[in-house]
């Protein structure tokens, strides 16, 4: 008798533990599909800035492009303009040196 008694409080046991497991196994599925979830939106939010960023350093070259071609444009019109001045200050020295 005794041992029948042990023998079902054993398996008693068995079965708690086996529901105890099974409740701790759905605890864990939900976890890690929280877990999952967050980590998708924070590369979805990572990416999203990558994505900010680039677009504004494209913007930032473009800017940088256009000022470049400014720039340049601005040093020819200025070389233009000295060899000019040189030009004419050299055709005056020699109409001054024919006098």
């Amino acid at each position: 008798m005794r041992k029948i008694v042990l023998a079902a409080a054993a398996g008693i046991g068995l079965l708690s533990m086996a529901a105890c497991s099974e409740q701790t196994q759905d605890s864990a599925e939900v976890t890690a599909t929280s877990a999952a979830d967050d980590l998708a939106g924070a590369a979805d939010e990572a990416a999203d800035t990558a994505g900010d960023a680039a677009a504004e350093a494209s913007d930032a070259a473009g800017d940088a492009a256009a000022a470049a071609e400014d720039a340049g444009a601005e040093a020819a019109d200025a070389a233009g303009d000295a060899a000019a001045a040189a030009e004419s200050a050299a055709a005056e020295a020699e109409a001054e040196m024919k006098q």
